[in-house]
């Protein structure tokens, strides 16, 4: 599911990117756009206009991509390979937007979604696929960002790593805690409207989540304690929080409050007790502002352990509610089982791990290297890192607050030359300088993580440049039913 504010950023990268698609498009011979009779301006094509595009892939929000008279096209639902007749609902610089009208060519891949809300909650945008289709299209979407930034028309792409079960994966939910017609809600709100859609029964939490969070609404509403209004700004519970451990199958729940006392709240405890025996942890966090912000900055366990236990593979984590955790572990071990190999460690190595957030990735590589060194900007982050390695037994990694841009530098002036650095950055990719250190400091091997393809190639273009070659790139399939893809890519110095 999405993330409060992701849609905003996504329209910026999708803006950012037509740009370079519409321009390779133009220069490839036979393309959707240099087969259009002629350009058409922004004057010419109005709001309401009927156009007829063939779809040729999945965009990074999940969106059908076309061409009509060299201008991209962004529809939602419409698949690869199928023939849309759409009306344009919005005209920019550099792309229409359009709805679907009529399906006059059909994929093969269509199908109807298992969940009723799917249409209009957002969280995900690729359940009208088959998972089959889905893997398909994200393989493409990473093999079209390479071509689109990299020039690299013969990418050595392995095939995506999906799942066997694409449902029920999700380990943490955190809903919106509404009324719509007197009855308590909690989900997302429908884009662009303060529609709260109620999504406790998502098909891809899992579903001792959706148990937990359809129990709370209950024991909420049979204790009146009051939901927060956004609008007229009364109220005190704002969002539920409830996370899962793959390990133990405990749960921990957060409710996330306008205001410093949570009403009722020994009876509360007492009834979440009574009925979900699997909760470990009942948790008030206190966020009286107004930011896009999930959590505030005071989190009171009112009852149970500080923290959740799990573990990934032999690592073992404590996590406090607001602490961040991979949402789907089953396919993050598969993911750094692939950066293990990347990292090919045979026990000598040192490792930089250049954004280590939480430390999962140093951590894990750390079995099987000299010595790990984690850089994170968030001193929270840090410090959680330090305590699993703590608590996991690992002594041979540490783990620094700071910018990887100045530390990396500074090591290696030192004579600390790191034989193999991993970095996975937000979605916005690694800041230049950054990459331009990794580049003076010379690793045999770097281990690119990331969630942005298009970001991903970008980065590889300037480390393409400063001497490294691509030997493979491995997508990920973490986020099932969404747009979203994972892809590592490992890089040698020539």
């Amino acid at each position: 599911m999405m993330q409060e504010g992701q849609k905003p950023r996504q329209q910026q990268e999708k803006k950012r990117s037509v740009k370079d698609w519409n321009k390779r498009d133009r220069r490839r011979p036979g393309s959707a756009a240099g087969a259009a009779a002629s350009p058409a301006s922004a004057e010419e094509i109005k709001v309401g206009a009927r156009i007829v595009v063939t779809i040729k892939r999945i965009g990074i929000n999940g969106e059908g991509v076309g061409y009509f008279k060299r201008k991209a096209v962004f529809i939602d639902g419409a698949l690869p390979n199928e023939v849309i007749k759409a009306r344009v609902s919005k005209v920019e610089k550099g792309f229409l937007t359009a709805e679907i009208v009529e399906i006059e060519k059909r994929s093969p891949h269509r199908q109807q979604p298992q969940c009723p809300v799917y249409a209009v909650c957002g969280g995900c945008q690729l359940q009208h696929i088959t998972y089959e289709g889905q893997l398909e299209a994200k393989e493409e979407l990473v093999r079209e960002a390479f071509r689109r930034y990299t020039g690299l028309e013969e990418l050595p792409l392995r095939p995506i790593i999906g799942m066997a079960e694409p449902w029920g994966y999700r380990n943490k939910a955190q809903l919106q805690a509404g009324r719509e017609g007197g009855k308590i809600v909690t989900g997302l709100y429908a884009a662009g409207s303060h529609s709260l859609i109620d999504i406790s029964g998502c098909t891809v939490q899992h579903p001792v989540i959706n148990r937990v969070i359809s129990e709370v609404k209950t024991i909420l509403a049979e204790l009146d304690i009051p939901i927060y209004n956004e609008r007229a700004r009364t109220g005190v519970v704002r969002t539920v929080v409830a996370r899962i451990s793959e390990a133990s199958g405990q749960v921990q729940l957060t409710l996330i409050t306008a205001a410093d006392k949570l009403p009722d709240s020994r009876r509360f405890v007492q009834r979440v007790r009574e009925a979900l025996p699997m909760v470990v942890t009942i948790a008030q966090n206190i966020h009286k502002g107004q930011s896009s912000l999930i959590f505030g900055d005071k989190t009171i366990v009112l009852w149970g352990k500080e923290r959740l236990e799990e573990t990934l593979g032999n690592i073992r984590f404590a996590l406090s509610p607001r602490a961040f955790f991979q949402l789907n572990p089953q396919q993050t071990v598969k993911l750094y089982g692939v950066v293990e190999e990347a990292a090919a460690l045979s026990g000598s190595e040192l490792v930089v791990d250049a954004y280590c957030g939480t430390g999962t990735i140093g951590l894990w590589l750390a079995p099987h290297a000299r010595e790990v060194r984690g850089i994170e900007l968030i001193g929270e982050a840090v410090r959680d890192a330090r305590e699993n390695a703590r608590i996991s037994g690992i002594d041979n990694a540490s783990f620094y607050e700071g910018r990887a841009e100045q530390l990396l530098p500074e090591w290696v002036g030192r004579g600390i030359k790191p034989d193999v650095v991993v970095v996975d950055p937000p979605r916005t990719g690694c800041e230049q300088p950054l990459l331009q250190a990794i580049v003076r400091a010379k690793p045999r091997r770097l281990v690119y993580v990331s969630c942005n393809p298009s970001t991903l190639a970008k980065d590889c273009t300037t480390l393409l440049h400063g001497g490294y070659h691509i030997e493979w790139v491995q997508p990920v399939d973490m986020f099932p039913q969404t747009g979203h893809v994972e892809a590592i890519v490992l890089l040698r110095r020539q």
